[in-house]
C-alpha cells in the first residue's frame, strides 16, 4: 500500500508466462496464436482474432462449418486443459481458444454484412463478460478444459440466438 504522496505500485499480472511458453504449439493455440498474451482484455483480443480465421472456413456448407466448430471445441478441451495444467492456473485469462470457438458459434448464421459480424462480436462479448445463468454456474462447476470451454460455447449460443431473433423480427438485412 502506498503512502499519501507516493506513486502507487503497478499491479503485477496474476501469472507471468514462463520464457518461451508460446513456442509450444499447444500453448500457442490455447493462447489464440498469441492474441491472449496481451496485458489488457485478452478475451476481447482473442475474440477479435477469431474473426479472420472464421473467414477461412465460413464458406463451407453448414454441415462442414459445424463439424469444424465441433472439432475445434473437442480439441479445445484438451488444449485449454493442458495449458491451464502447465500454468498451474484453472483458467488463465490468456487462454482464448474458448473465445475462438464461442465467436465461431456466434457467427454461425454466416453474416453477410460487417454489422452482422460486429453484432455477433458485441453480443458474444456481452454474454462472455456478464456470464448470466447458466454460464456463471457452468463456469464455477465444470473442471479442467471442459469448464474453460463450455461457458464460452454457451455465450456463443446465446449470442447466436439473439442474432437469429434480430434477423427474424427486427432487422433482417443485418445478418
Amino acid at each position: 500500500m502506498s503512502q499519501e504522496g507516493e506513486t502507487p505500485e503497478p499491479e503485477a499480472p496474476a501469472v507471468i508466462l514462463p520464457p518461451g511458453f508460446l513456442r509450444n504449439p499447444v500453448h500457442l493455440l490455447a493462447f489464440g496464436f498469441g492474441s491472449g498474451a496481451t496485458a489488457r482484455a485478452p478475451g476481447t483480443w482473442g475474440s477479435l482474432a477469431a474473426i479472420p480465421l472464421w473467414y477461412v472456413f465460413a464458406w463451407l456448407p453448414p454441415v462442414g462449418y459445424w463439424l469444424v466448430v465441433l472439432a475445434a471445441f473437442i480439441v479445445g478441451i484438451w488444449l485449454c486443459g493442458k495449458t491451464a495444467e502447465d500454468l498451474k492456473v484453472h483458467d488463465h485469462g490468456g487462454i482464448v481458444w474458448d473465445e475462438f470457438v464461442g465467436m465461431w458459434i456466434a457467427l454461425g448464421l454466416f453474416p453477410d454484412t460487417i454489422y452482422g459480424v460486429l453484432g455477433a462480436f458485441a453480443l458474444f462479448r456481452l454474454f462472455d463478460i456478464a456470464k448470466p445463468w447458466p454460464i456463471s454456474w457452468l463456469d464455477q462447476h465444470l473442471p479442467g478444459g471442459l469448464g474453460i470451454m463450455v461457458d464460452d460455447v454457451i455465450a456463443g449460443v446465446m449470442a447466436l440466438i439473439c442474432l437469429w431473433a434480430v434477423d427474424v423480427w427486427l432487422v433482417p438485412v443485418m445478418v
